[in-house]
């Protein structure tokens, strides 16, 4: 990769991870705060919190992409990042659960996912396209690891409030880094591709499914978690990092085999497809296991396997199949399923904390995850990179 692409890919991917740290970080302590709120007893209001930012995602995710198309990508990110950042200050002043809400469902409204992928295609070579498409992904898993750690030691530290403000000076430092950092991308001509044709692309459809099914599980997970490891293992949410370092960094390390033996071997389509199947059975652990501490923290390791793998590999996948003159739109299509996916699993995930059993939370996502292992079985293998290709991203 040349210069210019490395900093436009490094850049932007730092955007989207910030806009991610502003979704995760409340995973791991929200439902716990919340209960020190005056309407923190309605799970259904905690989840709808957590979920309502994926919601507003998803309405906005593909007329930004437009937006940027018409109005150039920058100033489109720009845009998005001061409703970012506003959101976040109106949720960080909130005294109540519905207060939050709106903080939240202001930060999502700046949808620049598409935008920021598009951007980077437009930023990148042909040869060089899943490499940038991938630091996305990995991006995201890493924001999530950090999340998942930091968040009990901030929430100690700074409360709620302070995280909330936090993201939203954040937000602001990213509108810098794009202004000043991202490289301007060379002008690109393509002839257009009707929206149809993205949505009409079967394996583009698979992946789709997949990434909603992906977020939704895992924010339906995170509105469980969090009280299991308090109520279980007793352990307070200032301790929670002692089991999420662990676990996320020895996850990070499991999952590099599989993902190297995959790209070498022409062996993507297995390893996609196991670590769907790895999903399910972390799914079917917490159903039956959920009160086990020991079990617990095994079958966290084993979801951020299969999270981390999937994470990295699903944004590449749509950069590679989508046509070159589409991929911001199926990008788009790509990014709104996955917020959709994050409004459904936290919105749903907290219905049925508060009417049913909290562990039937894993059945509704085994479920879904099992739906999409047969879709994923069924789709054609990801040839293997020829050598001319390998060469050139040298």
């Amino acid at each position: 990769m040349s210069r210019q692409e490395i900093s436009a890919s490094t850049s932007l991917a730092s955007i989207f991870a910030l806009r991610m740290l502003g979704l995760f970080l409340i995973l791991p302590v929200f439902a716990i705060h919340a209960k020190t709120l005056p309407d923190g007893d309605n799970a259904s209001l905690i989840g709808l919190a957590m979920g309502i930012y994926g919601l507003s995602q998803a309405f906005g995710q593909i007329p930004f992409g437009i937006a940027s198309d018409k109005f150039g990508r920058k100033r489109i990110i720009v845009i998005g990042l001061l409703l970012f950042a506003i959101g976040a200050f109106v949720a960080a002043s909130a005294s109540t659960v519905v207060g939050v809400i709106i903080g939240r469902a202001i930060q999502g409204a700046g949808a620049i996912s598409a935008a920021i992928t598009a951007l980077i295609a437009d930023s990148t070579r042909e040869e060089h396209r899943t490499k940038a498409m991938a630091m996305v992904g990995g991006s995201i898993g890493l924001t999530f690891a950090f999340s998942l750690v930091a968040a009990p030691l901030l929430y100690q530290s700074i409360g709620m409030g302070g995280i909330f403000a936090m993201t939203g000076v954040l937000a602001l430092v990213g509108i810098a880094v794009v202004v000043f950092v991202t490289p301007d991308a060379p002008a690109v001509h393509h002839a257009p591709v009707p929206f149809s044709v993205i949505l009409k692309n079967r394996e583009l459809m698979r992946l789709n499914y997949g990434v909603f099914a992906l977020h939704m599980t895992q924010m339906a997970m995170f509105v469980v978690v969090p009280s299991a490891l308090v109520q279980y293992a007793d352990l307070p949410v200032a301790a929670h990092w002692k089991v999420y370092l662990p676990v996320m960094f020895a996850s990070f390390i499991a999952m590099l085999p599989a993902i190297f033996i995959g790209e070498k071997f022409g062996k993507m389509k297995q390893v996609f497809v196991v670590a769907i199947a790895l999903l399910l059975l972390v799914e079917l652990g917490l159903w039956q296991y959920l009160q086990s501490p020991l079990m617990l923290v095994i079958l966290l390791f084993v979801f951020f396997i299969a999270f981390n793998i999937l994470e990295a590999c699903q944004p590449s996948l749509v950069s590679r199949i989508a046509p070159p003159a589409a991929k911001g739109a199926a990008l788009g299509v790509y990014n709104t399923l996955q917020a959709i996916g994050l409004f459904c699993g936290g919105a749903l995930g907290g219905w049925i904390k508060q009417h049913m059993a909290a562990s039937s939370v894993f059945v509704v996502s085994a479920v879904l995850t099992a739906i999409w292992l047969l879709i994923a079985v069924n789709m054609p293998n990801i040839p293997k990179r020829s050598k001319a290709a390998v060469g050139a991203e040298a």
